[in-house]
């Protein structure tokens, strides 16, 4: 299996205009419109400002946000729309000031965007089963990820997990794909009581072939699988979601340490890797 790959499109640093802000169970999906979007592979992020912007620049909160991009969506077909616009939708939780002020976001206002950046997820035309496990708000980073792996005709399990079922993010957009969709809470509210490893580990003892796991969401659960897909021979590709302020790899705050020694930077050598890499224990 190949390693986390580098897209040739080259970022571009603008304004994206609002065309809808809607709640998603308990996130929201933002969706924009930019001028030269040249489009992002799977697991790509981008830095977006925390909220539209004013007549006077924001300086609380002064640093963007790194947000997935869930999906792209190809030109914007409304009227009136400039012919270079693509559209692409990022799919978030309100958690601190800066989302609360992207929640507030609306249609006709213009945010800032960095983007895209960073190493996505490789993606290969292989008859082997591609299992993709989400926790959440990293369920964002799977969707293209599904669509793309279903183009290349491989056959794709999908594992959501929550605390209950408002929290299972995008759940109907993955149920509209051709894909197998299991559903995990904690509480019992939607799909199999318990977490994502719990299906996770019971495909995996099922199997004949080793599969491809590709994991995203919290550091314990992304931990869990990569050890649930060693046992079992299995690659696994995990997305880090390490805080960082430029996405570009200069002020060096989302180095995460190798299992070799020595560090990456999540922004720049990443987010995508190979979860045998990663020094586990050694992660904030």
């Amino acid at each position: 299996m190949s390693p986390a790959i580098e897209s040739k499109n080259v970022p571009i640093r603008g304004r994206a205009r609002v065309l809808a802000n809607v709640a998603d169970g308990s996130g929201r999906k933002l969706l924009l419109a930019m001028p030269g979007w040249p489009g992002a592979i799977p697991g790509q992020f981008l830095m977006i400002g925390a909220g539209a912007e004013a007549g006077v620049p924001r300086r609380d909160p002064l640093l963007p946000r790194p947000m997935a991009v869930f999906r792209d969506l190809g030109p914007d077909p409304t009227e009136g729309a400039a012919g270079d616009e693509r559209r692409f939708e990022l799919l978030y939780r309100v958690v601190g000031r800066g989302t609360t002020l992207l929640a507030e976001a609306l249609p006709g206002q213009s945010i800032s965007v960095v983007g895209p950046l960073g190493r996505g997820f490789p993606i290969e035309a292989d008859a082997g089963l591609a299992i993709l496990v989400g926790g959440g708000s990293g369920i964002a980073s799977l969707y293209e990820l599904a669509r793309a792996l279903i183009s290349k005709g491989r056959p794709v399990l999908v594992i959501l997990g929550a605390r209950s079922k408002p929290d299972l993010l995008a759940r109907d957009d993955f149920a509209a794909l051709d894909v197998e969709l299991l559903c995990t809470t904690e509480d019992g509210s939607d799909g199999i009581r318990g977490r994502v490893t719990e299906p996770l580990a019971a495909r995996l003892a099922d199997l004949d072939r080793a599969p491809t796991v590709f994991a995203v969401g919290p550091t314990p659960m992304m931990q869990a699988c990569a050890e649930l897909a060693a046992r079992h021979s299995a690659a696994c590709f995990v997305s880090l979601e390490n805080p960082m302020a430029c996405g570009f790899g200069v002020c060096l705050g989302c180095a995460a340490p190798r299992a070799n020694g020595g560090f990456s930077l999540v922004c720049r050598d990443g987010p995508v890797f190979d979860a045998r890499e990663i020094d586990w224990e050694g992660l904030p």
